[in-house]
């Protein structure tokens, strides 16, 4: 199903929005009895992207987004990364996908449609590179650490 927003901006971002960093954390589930399955949640300021962009979707494992060089990982020509999938006992046809790249030092991610905190729609963030690969770390390193 793809994803139409609510109330798409016809006029650009309010002054700075469109420069301005955010901040990525990652969560984990982690899976039965808890959940079904063990996922990935992906918070931009504080909100969970994957559930704010389709709340039937469920982010995918944390060993495919977050292994060493793998999708989340940004490079300088832009891809696209399939990030969560309708949930169920085997993972629907439907993905949730966004653009990542870098530009400078900067991490881009683009082709969102989901409700900000304002309840505009977020289309594109950015973040500082040091703090998004910290991140990234940070959690591969969580999840790999036993309990």
């Amino acid at each position: 199903m793809p994803r139409r927003s609510p109330r798409r901006l016809l006029a650009g971002a309010p002054a700075g929005r469109r420069d301005a960093i955010s901040t990525l954390l990652i969560g984990t589930c982690p899976g039965p009895p808890a959940c079904t399955a063990v996922h990935t949640h992906l918070f931009v300021d504080g909100l969970d992207v994957i559930t704010r962009s389709h709340s039937r979707m469920a982010g995918l494992a944390p060993g495919l987004l977050l292994r060493p060089g793998g999708p989340l990982h940004p490079t300088d020509t832009a891809r696209t990364v399939d990030v969560a999938a309708e949930e169920g006992p085997d993972p629907g046809p439907d993905r949730l996908t966004l653009r990542v790249r870098l530009r400078g030092e900067t991490v881009v991610w683009s082709d969102l449609m989901y409700p900000g905190a304002d309840n505009m729609v977020v289309d594109e963030v950015r973040f500082r590179l040091d703090q998004y690969l910290g991140e990234i770390e940070r959690a591969r390193t969580a999840r790999a650490a036993p309990p």
